[in-house]
């Protein structure tokens, strides 16, 4: 990722309002062994499934639990109103997603994931 020395910048963009929201993901290798786990070991409520994610209602936030060829932690997710020009604004201030693969996902200066989608 490249770092920025540039100083964040606020805007006072309103679509540039970023917003928890109630999706946190995880990335694993196993599927199945995380549809085992999660949904009969914790209990959690399946809401849908396809051959690259599982999600669950876990009763504060849904879970969505992607396949990938490497686990990652818990992603937590924010909403924003216009999805390219919060990307634009994060690469200008040095985030960058850290693979191609995961488009929607940024660094923060600190090395930890979000994901933004646009609501």
């Amino acid at each position: 990722m490249a770092k920025s020395t540039k100083s964040p910048k606020s805007t006072s963009d309103k679509s540039l309002t970023f917003r928890s929201n109630r999706d946190v993901a995880v990335h694993v290798t196993d599927l199945a062994k995380a549809e085992e786990f999660y949904g009969k070991v914790l209990g959690f409520k399946p809401i849908s499934r396809s051959d690259d994610h599982l999600a669950f209602d876990t009763g504060t936030f849904r879970l969505w639990v992607n396949k990938g060829p490497k686990a990652l932690s818990y992603v937590p997710s924010f909403t924003v109103k216009d999805s390219a020009a919060a990307r634009r604004h994060l690469e200008a201030q040095g985030c960058e997603p850290p693979t191609p693969e995961l488009p929607t996902y940024f660094k923060d200066p600190f090395g930890f994931l979000f994901d933004i989608i646009e609501g």
